[in-house]
């Protein structure tokens, strides 16, 4: 595979999922000042977390996936995500294991963040690889999907000098992120279905998936209501809206619009929670 294949298999669009729930939410949230801005591993880890990491979580999806994602209207070389058919997976091993190995050796010695950093490949390689393969199986598929990202902040927190487990952005943390990924679901009902999956959205159907999702990011904003409280007043406005809009959606090409403007509204959100929490680290 050529370099651009693999940043298409990366999903650019949701780079900075990881980048910022590293550099924006688990560094800054652990309210030690911004002194670890001028530390060489923030920025070493923030590279990994915006390219390397993505290539990892997609590129193993892609590979474990393939036959699901031949019926997928969505993949292919000229569609939204790319498809990765048999003879170019050999390669996209070679690039994930290339772009992912040399940051291991950057880890440094301490329990919480070696622990936290391989929480993080666990959970994004066997979401979607064997023997595990959590996205096959409803409720843990969205705890594997949320736990990369949650394992991801917890790194960034204790690489920036956190100390006290943070219990309430955990918990917060992965319920948005368990929303997100049930939400994500729901479009591709058809083609899961098609390929033999079984996902929350196929379990439970997609009203009461999109009701869930409402939920949990309803609960999420309430929970972290003391420490962003601007960012999660306008977060359940936001979402309550679009989770709205979605239940009104009368097929699944009018669904999927809504759902390509996820990536949108996740980066507003998660940028205001990334100056609130600057505004705690300054003054």
């Amino acid at each position: 595979m050529k370099f651009k294949e693999v940043i298409k298999v990366s999903r650019p669009r949701f780079w900075l999922y990881e980048a910022a729930t590293f550099g924006l939410v688990g560094t800054v949230g652990a309210l030690q000042g911004l002194s670890f801005f001028s530390d060489w591993r923030y920025w070493v880890f923030a590279l990994y977390f915006l390219i390397p990491a993505n290539i990892l979580i997609y590129g193993i999806n892609d590979i474990f996936d393939y036959e699901t994602d031949k019926l997928n209207p969505k993949k292919g070389d000229d569609a939204y995500e790319a498809l990765v058919p048999p003879e170019r997976q050999k390669s996209l091993w070679k690039w994930i294991l290339f772009t992912n190995i040399p940051f291991f050796f950057f880890i440094p010695h301490s329990i919480e963040l070696v622990l936290s950093f391989f929480a993080f490949v666990f959970f994004a390689s066997f979401y979607s690889a064997k023997p595990i393969r959590a996205k096959a199986k409803p409720v843990i598929d969205s705890l594997f999907s949320a736990g990369h990202y949650v394992a991801t902040g917890v790194f960034g927190y204790y690489l920036a000098g956190g100390v006290d487990f943070p219990t309430i952005g955990v918990i917060a943390g992965m319920l948005w992120a368990v929303a997100m990924h049930a939400y994500s679901a729901v479009p591709d009902i058809k083609a899961d279905l098609g390929a033999g999956l079984h996902t929350i959205a196929i379990m439970i159907g997609e009203k009461r998936t999109i009701a869930l999702c409402w939920f949990f990011y309803a609960l999420a904003d309430y929970l972290v209501r003391d420490i962003i409280p601007v960012a999660s007043v306008i977060g359940v406005i936001a979402f309550s809206y679009f989770m709205w809009r979605s239940t009104k959606a009368q097929t699944p090409e009018a669904l999927f619009k809504l759902y390509t403007y996820f990536p949108l509204i996740n980066t507003i959100i998660g940028a205001l929670v990334s100056m609130e929490l600057f505004a705690k680290n300054i003054w």
